[in-house]
């Protein structure tokens, strides 16, 4: 599986783009060995955006208005490409800054790479819609984050 990760705009003080991509190759791998998929993932790209960009993508892909902390596009290859899933993750790290300064209790390396464990999971089919389901969601996002950043 290839997985990039595209920088859009400057990273926050602290955030090494190398150590992310190494981040997300993790979770990546973790989310695929998770969901058992018919075909290997062929190629995962993180995006790492801020707010005005986000909200751009946040209205494009699934017309909701204002920037968030994570969008996952999952594409199914065409007919005749290889087989394997093709996954966009884009990472709000304004919002990932805003959120580790607000809770006072994580990093603002710790918060994007949950949220690109965040986006790897959903990318899985794996849903946050239930209270069930978003906890189900959050011990894998939090386990994937941590097994991650030590991996780094």
């Amino acid at each position: 599986m290839e997985v990039t990760v595209e920088t859009h705009g400057r990273l926050p003080v602290g955030l090494d783009r190398g150590r992310l991509r190494r981040a997300a190759v993790y979770c990546a791998a973790a989310a695929e060995r998770w969901s058992r998929p018919e075909a290997p993932w062929r190629e995962v790209t993180v995006y790492l955006v801020h707010d005005r960009l986000c909200a751009e993508v946040n209205r494009a892909i699934l017309n909701h208005e204002g920037p968030t902390d994570v969008i996952t596009q999952r594409y199914e290859p065409m007919p005749g490409e290889p087989p394997g899933l093709i996954g966009e993750i884009y990472v709000n790290l304004d919002e990932a800054a805003r959120m580790s300064a607000k809770l006072g209790r994580t990093t603002v390396e710790e918060e994007t790479v949950l949220y690109i464990a965040h986006g790897c999971d959903h990318l899985t089919d794996a849903d946050d819609g239930t209270p069930e389901e978003r906890a189900a969601m959050r011990r894998r996002d939090l386990r994937w984050m941590r097994a991650a950043l030590r991996q780094a």
